[in-house]
Formats: C-alpha cells, sequence, structure tokens
C-alpha cells in the first residue's frame, strides 16, 4: 500500500487543501487498486497533479457529508469526463450517499449527470453490515463521534491495513477497527479537548497506541491551532517515541511496505 496525502487542512484553512488521501493498493486480484478517501472543493486539481490518466481512479471513499470531505465530487466527475473516462467508478459512502452526490450535481452542473460516458456505482456501507470485498481489497466501517455522522473506514489487504476517521472523536468501535493498523490517519482538530466532535493530538495518540498502531498521521488540525502552537504540538509527538507519528504535508507519501 502506498498513500499520497493530497491535503491535511480542515474546512477553511487558507494555507493547507482540505484533508484527502490517495490510497494504491493491491487487491487480492493482483491487481493495484486507486482509491481517494475524501474529496473536498480543493482536491480535484491536486489529484490530477498526481496522474493524468482519466481511468486510474477505481472508487472515492466519502466519510461523511460535510462539505469539505465531498464538495470536489462534482468538478472530479466533470474533469473525468472531460478527460473521456469510460470505466465505471464506485463511490461509497454512508447511506444515503447516493442521492447527496445527486444533489450536489444537480446543483453543480444542473442536468449534467446523464452525459457522463461513464457509469457511476454507488455501494453504501454501514458497520451493521458488516465487512464489504470491494476492489478485492477488505472494507470495514465504524462511526466516530462527530456532530455531523461520520464513518471512519479500514482497508485491508494481504500485507497492510490503513484507518482514515474521517471527522471526529474516537470512539469505542473506531478503537476495535483501528487495532493493529499499518498507518492511522486521524483528524487532530486541537491540542486539548476543546471543541467537541473532533480529535485531539493528545487523544489520537492515546488511540493510537492502544489500538497498538505501528504508525499515526495527525491532519485536520485546526489552523490557527496550527499557527499558534505547532511547537508545543512537535514537542508533543517527538515524545511519542514508542510508535511512529507525523504530521504530514501536502505531497507527502507514505509507503507502508516500510512501516
Amino acid at each position: 500500500m502506498k498513500v499520497v496525502f493530497l491535503g491535511v487542512g480542515e474546512a477553511c484553512d487558507e494555507t493547507l487543501p482540505n484533508t484527502s488521501i490517495w490510497l494504491q493498493a493491491e487487491g487480492d486480484n493482483g491487481g493495484w487498486q486507486s482509491i481517494l478517501l475524501d474529496c473536498g472543493p480543493t482536491v480535484t486539481p491536486l489529484y490530477f497533479r498526481q496522474t493524468t490518466d482519466p481511468d486510474n481512479l477505481d472508487a472515492v471513499w466519502i466519510s461523511h457529508f460535510h462539505g469539505d470531505h465531498f464538495f470536489g465530487v462534482p468538478t472530479l466527475l466533470l474533469r473525468l469526463w472531460e478527460m473521456k473516462r469510460r470505466k465505471p467508478l464506485i463511490l461509497a459512502g454512508p447511506s444515503g450517499i447516493e442521492q447527496v452526490i445527486q444533489a450536489t450535481m444537480d446543483l453543480a452542473y444542473p442536468g449534467f449527470l446523464n452525459k457522463l460516458t461513464y457509469r457511476l456505482v454507488f455501494e453504501e456501507m454501514e458497520p451493521q453490515r458488516g465487512d464489504s470485498a470491494m476492489l478485492g481489497l477488505r472494507w470495514r466501517t465504524a462511526q466516530n463521534g462527530h456532530g455531523q455522522r461520520d464513518l471512519a473506514i479500514r482497508i485491508d489487504n494481504e500485507t497492510a491495513s490503513i484507518f482514515y476517521s474521517g471527522d471526529g472523536s474516537p470512539t469505542p468501535d473506531t478503537l476495535a477497527l483501528a487495532r493493529g493498523c499499518h498507518l492511522i490517519i486521524h483528524e487532530a482538530f486541537d491540542v486539548e479537548e476543546n471543541t467537541p466532535g473532533h480529535g485531539t493530538v493528545q487523544k489520537c495518540i492515546a488511540f493510537a497506541r492502544e489500538a497498538a498502531a505501528r504508525s499515526l498521521a495527525l491532519v485536520h488540525i485546526q489552523r490557527d491551532v496550527r499557527k499558534r502552537r505547532y511547537g508545543e504540538i512537535l514537542q508533543i509527538v517527538e515524545g511519542a517515541d514508542d510508535f511512529r507519528v507525523t504530521i504530514p504535508a501536502p505531497g507527502d507519501v507514505a509507503d507502508l511496505q516500510e512501516f
């Protein structure tokens, strides 16, 4: 598995693009799968800096229906149409994803869904429905603690595993989901518990440690907290010397085979 951090910022950050992860993973069928984890309004150009192949992308996962996590889908679909994509595209997420994406497309580009030259395949995933074997990978979800219902996702292949929180504070269910992961990518909005429904730097480190994860990447840090307290955050991160903790920048790459 390889992870590219396209963006690591929160909704209103003026310097960092919206958090979005490009995952490349080998499926059980031996083929490499390309998956976008969340797609906010700043994401589409960042993705196409990485690849100009319209058929490269296999699936988009949407963790929840806050704009900074899915408002980039209309421009993504438009760009793929402009590039003459023919391959079906999977759009996966919580219950209601098909209706939400259709409504968003109708607002952004009225009537455009009927013009697409490729098929959209909607996949609803919910914790109570159990595992999904999609694209030769194992997908599992658990609900995070967030103001808008959010599903954390875990994706495994035969050699590695990744956990992505979307937004929200850890829960017992997400802890169970994250156990033993190679990489946890978690929203850490603040340093301490100041914002209900969000993760914190300290809580996420404790979460990853309890989950016995090999590594943790902290993303979606509140813009003013990042500016004022970055040195303090670095000290906390450096103090976690029993496993790997990073604060990735846009464009950073993590190869999970190295963990």
